[in-house]
């Protein structure tokens, strides 16, 4: 398996990873591994907004407004 390496991280980035690898029990190169896993191979989930943009145009909301009847008839006899 190839080794990555990277430099010139930022030493608040550095705090947090391993602040965050340290809440889940991993040492900090498992958990950078899993947020790589995480943010370039697992699909991402769609935002709401994204959701609602992706819904089809299916009319007015006037053509689905609802009609009373006006029927007499007792629905249980």
């Amino acid at each position: 398996m190839p080794d990555l390496l990277v430099r010139n991280v930022d030493k608040e980035v550095v705090k947090a990873l391993k602040k965050r690898a340290g809440l889940y029990g991993r040492s900090a190169e498992a958990e950078h591994r899993l947020i790589l896993i995480d943010s370039l191979l697992k699909p991402r989930k769609k935002s709401f907004a994204e959701v609602l943009q992706s819904m089809p145009n299916v009319g007015k909301d006037s053509d689905f407004s609802r009609v009373q009847e006006t029927s007499d008839a007792d629905v249980f006899d």
